[in-house]
């Protein structure tokens, strides 16, 4: 009987689903496909992401040749120096560079792609 009633429950909880501000039913996990759809992606976020692109192509065509530093990476890529981290950063969270060896002076880590 009890686990007659938490089946229920749990088959309660599967079949839930959202419902916009107009009240219009989406299903659990499609809410942002919807939104998409009816909203459209904004310029902005396009044009941010046409920017991430291009910067991350530009590191990973410096890290092509060899591993380098943040200030290695930076003055190949014409980037600032904290633009260059918050971009690799980004880039070694999503797997596409890793964290190498501390350069000879122990002073700096170097970064490479990750193959």
């Amino acid at each position: 009987m009890i686990s007659n009633m938490k089946e229920e429950k749990t088959e309660e909880k599967t079949n839930l689903s959202y419902y916009t501000a107009e009240g219009v039913p989406v299903e659990k996990g499609k809410t942002a496909k919807y939104l998409r759809e009816k909203q459209g992606i904004p310029e902005r976020v396009k044009e941010n992401l046409k920017e991430y692109n291009q910067i991350k192509r530009k590191i990973t065509e410096a890290l092509k040749e060899n591993d380098l530093t943040v200030a290695q990476i930076s003055e190949k890529t014409g980037l600032s120096g904290p633009d260059t981290l918050f971009y690799l950063t980004s880039l070694v969270k999503y797997g596409i560079v890793k964290v190498g060896e501390i350069d000879d002076m122990d002073e700096y880590f170097t970064y490479k792609l990750n193959k």
